[in-house]
């Protein structure tokens, strides 16, 4: 239902780095919103601001930091008002947010699966022994190292374009990119194939876009509210719930994927041992409402397997 609403006499300002994919992600928010509340695109202005994981692109994540790494100066323009809310990949999102901020608004998910994209080879199961994949994502290299061992794995860091280009030239005979993110660009020319969940569990909340806002600001949490989908934030909740419970970031290697059927929630998790020697895996489904208390339970358990020390290889 479409809320009338009166133009701000300033516009209400989006947050968001800088990449095509990060924008595009902020500019649907801002379609969402304007359809909304009838608000013209002059009431709203897309704010870029640069963060540490964009601009230290000759290191692997896990050497910089760990978490926050696209999300902490974007926060801090938040909580000093620069911006009034801030739009995020939610993967990138560690799961708690610093005092004063929020984040319970998420858009429709995208498609959650992986996409195996190469310019030699159609599929994950055509690649010839010692043929060469680049990804940076710590999840990924032990997924790959666990089902494909005798493949090469480089370091790739980079946007879409960026890692489409060492493609191009030959850094690399393979690569994983995000299938909803190639979706969100209209980068349906790129060729790639889509990894089902089940042979490849996707990192915790992939696909969706979160929106943080200030706890104490009325007005952002009344147009967000208009915005949220719910069934995505009821997967979320059990993702993340299973990510707080392990202790681990976008840089962990841990997959996990809720989905909703018939008002039941079924939760699969998936930790890894960095080198792909170990794989640990948990598949539950409950009513919806128990999501968060799943995720919690299943990373209890997870961790009751592995036994201390199981990320130190990753």
């Amino acid at each position: 239902m479409t809320v009338n609403m009166p133009t701000p006499a300033a516009p209400f300002n989006i947050g968001t780095r800088g990449s095509p994919l990060a924008l595009a992600q902020a500019y649907e928010t801002r379609t969402r919103l304007m359809a909304a509340f009838d608000l013209p695109q002059e009431a709203f202005k897309i704010c870029v601001i640069k963060v540490t994981g964009d601009q230290i692109l000759d290191k692997p994540l896990r050497e910089i930091d760990g978490k926050g790494l696209f999300t902490r100066e974007i926060e801090e323009a938040l909580l000093e008002g620069t911006i009034d809310i801030a739009v995020h990949s939610t993967k990138d999102m560690p799961v708690a947010q610093p005092a004063g901020l929020v984040m319970e608004t998420f858009l429709p998910r995208e498609d959650v699966r992986d996409a195996f994209v190469s310019l030699k080879y159609k599929s994950l199961h055509d690649l010839p022994d010692g043929a060469v994949v680049g990804t940076s994502s710590t999840r990924r290299r032990a997924q790959l190292a666990a089902k494909f061992p005798n493949l090469q794995v480089v370091e790739f860091r980079g946007n879409v374009q960026t890692r489409l280009k060492k493609l191009a030239e030959g850094v690399a005979d393979a690569t994983f990119l995000a299938t909803a993110g190639l979706r969100r660009l209209g980068m349906e020319d790129v060729p790639y194939m889509p990894i089902d969940a089940e042979h490849m569990l996707p990192a915790i909340a992939q696909g969706a876009i979160g929106i943080e806002r200030r706890v104490d600001d009325e007005r952002a949490a009344e147009m967000l509210a208009a915005i949220h989908d719910a069934p995505t934030g009821h997967r979320l909740a059990a993702e993340r719930a299973l990510l707080a419970g392990l202790d681990g970031s976008c840089e962990t290697p841990i997959g996990g994927l809720a989905e909703i059927e018939g008002g039941m929630l079924r939760l699969r998790g998936e930790i890894l041992r960095g080198d792909g020697s170990e794989v640990l895996t948990d598949d539950a489904t409950v009513p919806l409402a128990d999501g968060p208390k799943l995720g919690a339970e299943m990373a209890a358990r997870l961790l009751a397997q592995a036994g201390p020390g199981f990320f130190d290889h990753s």
